[in-house]
C-alpha cells in the first residue's frame, strides 16, 4: 500500500514540476510583447517590420508552455 501512495505522490510532484513550464512561459510571452512594445515606441518606423519576429517569438514562448502541459498531463492521466 505505501509503495501505491508514493507512486501516486511521484506521479503528482511530476506533473507539477512540469506545469512550471507554464509559469515561464506566461513570463516569456510578457517579456517578448515588452520589448516589442518598447522598441515601437522608440522607433515606430520599424514597428512593422518587426511584427513577424514578435510573432514567432510568442509562437515560440506558448509552444515551450503547451510541451510542458502536455508532459503533466501524460504523467497525470496515462502513467
Amino acid at each position: 500500500m505505501e509503495a501505491e501512495a508514493a507512486a501516486l505522490l511521484g506521479k503528482y510532484i511530476g506533473a507539477g514540476l512540469a506545469a512550471i513550464a507554464l509559469a515561464g512561459a506566461g513570463v516569456g510571452i510578457g517579456h517578448i510583447f515588452g520589448n516589442y512594445l518598447s522598441g515601437a515606441l522608440r522607433n515606430p518606423s520599424a514597428a512593422q517590420q518587426q511584427f513577424p519576429n514578435l510573432l514567432l517569438g510568442f509562437a515560440l514562448a506558448e509552444a515551450t508552455g503547451l510541451f510542458g502541459l502536455v508532459v503533466a498531463l501524460i504523467l497525470l492521466f496515462v502513467v
